[in-house]
């Protein structure tokens, strides 16, 4: 596990590892940047990396003003390890382990 505390640290860090990032688990509202922003700077380095977000307001209202596809894979804050481990699961599909 990477963690960074800044969007421009996380750039930092895609462009400088030599291991495979797998997922991406971003808020959607950060200062600076969306995680929207963030995620698809990231895929242009890491096209393979999937995207997990996160949100401390509703799921309806993060689709309805952040266009979040309904496909994406979202979780809202609070939320247990249990439901994060099964999120993270989810996102990584079939590349997940137990």
């Amino acid at each position: 596990m990477i963690e960074t505390e800044t969007p421009e640290e996380a750039n930092r860090v895609a462009r400088e590892a030599t291991e495979p990032i797998h997922l991406l688990l971003t808020d959607i509202v950060m200062p600076k940047t969306s995680g929207f922003e963030l995620a698809g700077a990231l895929r242009e380095l890491r096209p393979a990396m999937k995207v997990l977000y996160m949100s401390g307001y509703t799921d309806s209202h993060v689709s309805r003003a952040f266009i979040l596809h309904p496909d994406a894979p979202f979780i809202q804050k609070p939320f247990t390890a249990s439901a994060l481990l099964t999120k993270l699961r989810e996102a990584l599909g079939s590349s997940a382990t137990a």
